[in-house]
Parts: C-alpha cells; structure tokens; sequence
C-alpha cells in the first residue's frame, strides 16, 4: 500500500493543485521484498552457516539451529567443560560441550544423509526427518548442570536422596523454556519429536517410550541421536573420538564404517555381520575411557572434594533449587567455584578452604581400591564411609565418617552386566533380507565373558590418617569377602606421608 498524504486543509490528495509546483518528479521507489522465512526442513543454502570444527571439519549450520544456537542457554555451553574436572589430571581435556553439541548435530545430519542415499524412496525419508533429527543431536546436552555428570550423578543424589532428576529431562524442559521466551518458530509436533529424540535413551524413556503420532512407521528415527535400544548413536561416535584427541589417548574405533554400513530393517537399524567386531570396539574403547579417564583415580579425588564444597556452598547458594526450574538451571555453568570463592558469607568458609586445597593441589590422599569379585557382582551394594569406619578394629586410631571418602566406580558396556551386542540385529549382505543376532562364541573366543567391573576405592581427607584409613578398608575385604581382594597393600611410604 502507498503513502497517503493528507493535505492542511483537509482535502483529498486526489484534487488536482491550482499551480503545479515546478520541480523534477522521480518514480517512488518500490517497497522492498519480504523475504520469505524458510520452511521447516528446507535446505536453501542463502541462509546457511558454515562452523569448522577440528574433529569433523566444516559444519553448516540451517537457519532453524542457528536459532537456538545463537540464544544464551545454548552459549552457555561454552563454559561447561565436556569431562568437568578431568583435565586437572589431562590438561588437553578442555573441550566443551558446545563443540560436542556442534559434533553430534553434524554427525546426526551425516547418518541420515547416508539413509536417505540407499534407503530415502523406501523408508519415507524427507527434510522434516532430517531436520528434526540434527536439531535432537544440537540440543541433547543443554541440560547438562555444572561440572556435566558430576552435577547429576555425584551432587544432586547426596543432597537430594533418591533423586531421579537426569540431564536428558532437563534438556526436554529447557528446549519447552527456550522456544517460548526466544519465540522460536517451530510446530508443536516437530517439537515434541525433537524432545522424544533426546530422551530416548534415558531410563524413564526406554522403559515406555512415546512415539509421536506420524512417526510410528519410523521409530528407527529415535535410534540415531539417544539410542535406548543397544546404545549404539552418534553422541557416542563423537565423544569418544574428541575425548580420545583432547586426552592424546590412541582410538582405533572407526566410526564412519558403522555409519557407511547402517541400513533399516524391520524399523530398526542394523548392521553388516562383519562389522561385528568393529561395534564391540565401540563399546570396549568407551570402556576403556571410563577406566583410564572418566573414573581415573585423580580425577575422582578432585570430584569427591568439589562435591563435599557445592554441598557446604548449597544452602548458601541455592545450588539444587535452581535444578526444578529452567529459567535458573541455565545460569548454572562451572563458574560457579567462583562464585563461592568470591561470596562475602562466612559460612562458605569450609567450602572455600576445600577449593583452594585443589588448587594447591593438596587433594584427599587415595589409599587403596579393590575389584569387587565376579561372584559378588549381582547383589553389590555401594561401600559407604560408615562401612569402613565400622571396620576398624578398637587398636587402631578412631575415625569419623567426615574423615573418609569412597567411590564406587562402575564401568560397563552400556548395559550393566548384560551384553549390549546381543541386542543389535546384523544381515550378511546388503543383497539379503533377513536380519539376525550374532553370540560372542560364533565370532571370537577372545571376548570377555563378563560386561561389567565394579571398583571400590578409598580415600583419606586428611594425610595423618592414610593408615588408619588403609588398615580399615583391608579389614572390611576380610569381613566382606572373606580374604583381601586388593591387588597390594597400601604402600607404607604412603601409609606413613603426613603431608
């Protein structure tokens, strides 16, 4: 619609002027375009964003992601380290989780990229699968707390006994947050098979998981980001490879070649029978990062004592309330220990004395562990301070709960003691139709007969108290077991450090 210029004595523009003005007359310029917002799942590449990443090189980014990218919950990413505390102890360990988020969103586009190649006429594949699977594999770790699994896993159940509150849930409550307060433009059905996406491998979601209403002829959609089924995603694809590098830890795992070979069957993804082996590496090398990094012996030391200081800090700070609400959670980042460090509060004394014995690197001294017997494994329960304190015998120097730490590693293949490979379904050939599982036996005699290891270890918080601490946890091996399941006793130059 033009101008309309109404005149100072009220007549219509239209009335010719007694005397035309003597002036040069240019043609109006004409209004300019609107330019049509994209629609869900288009590709146009106008409106495209190329990130470089180190592990998979360019990344291109479609307009919808770039909206939530560009929001503050999503940057604040940039200041939660993917291994929280890990690079103390490997101090190449810096990456974050927004990189990691960026990896899995690319990853995700590449492997629907290859089924859409070999299976798109077949399976119904088109752009709105594609685009709701990459935005799942950009947001599932957005609801991850300070520190990423210590928040979850070693915070929040010692403050909130019984705590069923999980990163992926939270990631489902924020994505709701983020939508409405940054108006972001996306139908509520896309949406909920973005949050269906993400939680699909946690424990509430693969016990009953609800499938969108369109998607139920494409339930293999789910398998891709969050894999509840046999645990095989590209969220592990890419935290293994970039833990791996960020670590200078060796990776013979080759994950493209899983991702080259995926093919649907039935609605599930299967794989080449041969690929077999390259599938347990997966899990073996996950394994092996979890022993050697994740649960190293250091690292866990400096957890247990950042957890014993958020604990001290929380009725101060309010730490595990901002955990029930989005609008708060998302203001939690591992700046937090300065926030502790810099409050003026006297009662955040003890908190802040814990954090500076980190940085002086004077961490609780480790005394000894023991791998809990493939016996005892079904019916393990979690050793606790008061089950060494109870150990001791009435010569030794007396000791308090407050004076022990015990961390109980568990370390799998996904999926506790039980094999996850025999839930994955393999073909011969990409000619044949039928899909099976394959037993350990028909491929290798080699493979461990058992997929779980349960480690106890032991810590003093205080020098002075390394050998009364080790004498208890070999009493308590006794009691439990009948003989010292340790490798070795505690060493006595140790035994006898007093600083």
């Amino acid at each position: 619609m033009g101008e309309y210029c109404a005149s100072p004595e009220g007549d219509s523009v239209l009335a010719a002027p007694a005397s035309p003005p003597a002036t040069l007359m240019f043609p109006s310029p004409s209004p300019a375009p609107a330019v049509a917002r994209p629609r869900y799942g288009s590709c146009d590449r106008r409106y495209v964003k190329q990130v470089f990443d180190n592990l998979h090189g360019s990344i291109s980014l479609d307009p919808l992601a770039l909206q939530f990218v560009d929001t503050e919950e999503f940057q604040r990413l940039r200041d939660l380290k993917q291994l929280g505390l890990t690079y103390l102890v490997y101090p190449g360990a810096v990456h974050t989780r927004f990189e990691h988020s960026l990896g899995v969103y690319s990853l995700a586009g590449k492997a629907m990229n290859n089924l859409k190649t070999y299976q798109g006429e077949e399976l119904g594949i088109d752009h709105i699968d594609m685009q709701t699977v990459k935005l799942a594999g950009l947001l599932h770790d957005i609801g991850h707390g300070p520190f990423s699994h210590l928040f979850e896993h070693e915070f929040l159940p010692r403050v909130i006994p019984g705590s069923t509150w999980s990163h992926e849930l939270m990631s489902v409550r924020l994505l709701d947050s983020i939508v409405d307060k940054h108006a972001i433009d996306i139908e509520n059905d896309y949406l909920k098979m973005v949050k269906e996406m993400i939680s699909a491998s946690s424990k509430l979601a693969t016990t009953k998981l609800f499938l969108h209403q369109s998607a139920k002829d494409k339930h293999f959609l789910y398998d891709i980001v969050a894999n509840g089924r046999n645990g095989i995603d590209v969220d592990k694809f890419d935290y293994i490879d970039r833990d791996c590098r960020a670590c200078g830890l060796g990776s013979n795992f080759q994950y493209w070649r899983l991702m080259e070979g995926m093919r649907v069957m039935g609605d599930e993804i299967c794989y080449p029978a041969k690929d077999y082996l390259s599938i347990h590496k997966l899990f073996s090398t996950r394994a092996d990062l979890h022993r050697t990094v994740y649960t190293h012996r250091k690292v866990k030391a400096v957890e247990l004592m950042l957890v014993d200081a958020l604990i001290e800090a929380n009725d101060y700070l309010g730490i595990s309330l901002h955990a029930n609400d989005p609008e708060d959670f998302w203001k939690l980042d591992d700046t937090i220990i300065k926030s502790i460090e810099t409050a003026p509060n006297s009662e955040l004394d003890k908190a802040k004395e814990i954090i500076q014995r980190i940085r002086r690197r004077e961490l609780y001294k480790f005394c000894n562990e023991y791998s809990v017997p493939k016996d005892k494994l079904e019916h393990f329960k979690n050793v606790t301070a008061q089950d060494i304190v109870c150990s001791q015998k009435s010569s030794e120097l007396p000791l308090k709960e407050e004076d022990v730490a015990v961390s109980n590693v568990k370390i799998d293949l996904t999926r506790g003691k039980d094999n996850p490979l025999e839930s994955i379904k393999f073909f011969k050939d990409f000619g044949c139709d039928e899909k099976f599982p394959i037993t350990d036996d028909r491929v290798s005699h080699l493979l461990p007969a058992y997929n779980e290891d349960r480690i106890v270890r032991v810590y003093a918080k205080k020098p002075e108290l390394v050998e009364a601490v080790s004498k208890a946890f070999e009493n308590l091996q006794v009691r439990m077991y009948g003989e010292k399941t340790q490798v070795h006793e505690t060493p006595k130059k140790k035994r006898l450090r007093s600083n």
